[in-house]
């Protein structure tokens, strides 16, 4: 006989979970990683808002503009106006740590700059993904109480798997980004040679932060599959 607890109990949460813990490892891994190089002082002094000055001014970009925000790992460029945004935590520290950090989003300045084709991939998919992100669950839970309307179902799921999609190409945008930091901090002379193989231990951690959203999303997807993805009567 079955138990009551096990009666509602959906095999497919562990999809979720699973994906849960894999983002939640990732996201320890990088915090501990930065903690870690941001104790060592880089030989040449420089901090992350001059680093990344730097670099900008060395590949020829001049439109972008380096700003301080708040947070802590809150950096991003935004290529719609045209800054380099540093969270305290990586503007104003001279950390490897830091500098590396800093890099790595000028390697996104930079792949605006030259139209690298994945980021303008990524950045033409981010509508569709939020808007299918946002609209997938209300239309798949509309179809459930419509009595399993598979056509509702099936749309929900498919918008959904645009955030998969997001997913998927922002992977090579993120990998590349760090490729050209490491080439610019070991061509520039920012860091010495033993310290750029402590930046590419912390992008590295990073990196694998984009690999586990995307698994996640790619767990969550299959989860609505499995469950409706079947072909069943709308009656």
């Amino acid at each position: 006989m079955t138990s009551p607890i096990f009666a509602f109990f959906d095999p497919t949460y562990i999809l979720v979970i699973v994906g849960l813990l894999l983002s939640m490892a990732a996201s320890g891994y990088v915090n501990s990683t930065y903690a870690k190089y941001d104790r060592y002082r880089a030989q040449s002094g420089v901090t992350g808002t001059t680093a990344a000055e730097y670099i900008l001014q060395q590949s020829g970009i001049n439109n972008v503009s380096v700003h301080p925000i708040a947070g802590n790992l809150t950096d991003n460029y935004n290529g719609g106006n045209k800054t380099l945004n540093l969270s305290e935590s990586t503007a104003n520290s001279s950390s490897v740590a830091a500098v590396g950090v800093a890099a790595h989003e000028c390697g996104h300045a930079v792949q605006d700059a030259t139209n690298y084709a994945p980021m303008r991939l990524r950045t033409a998919i981010v509508p569709i993904a939020n808007f299918g992100s946002s609209i997938s669950f209300p239309l798949i839970l509309v179809g459930v109480l419509m009595g399993m309307n598979q056509t509702l179902i099936h749309i929900g799921i498919f918008l959904f798997s645009f955030a998969l999609l997001f997913q998927l190409v922002t992977l090579p945008v993120e990998f590349n980004a760090s490729h050209r930091a490491l080439r610019i901090l070991s061509d520039g002379g920012l860091l010495t040679a033993d310290e750029v193989p402590m930046v590419r231990r912390v992008l590295t951690a990073a990196a694998l932060t984009y690999v586990a959203a995307a698994l996640a999303t790619f767990l969550q997807l299959l989860r609505l599959i499995i469950l409706f993805g079947g072909n069943r009567d709308d009656n």
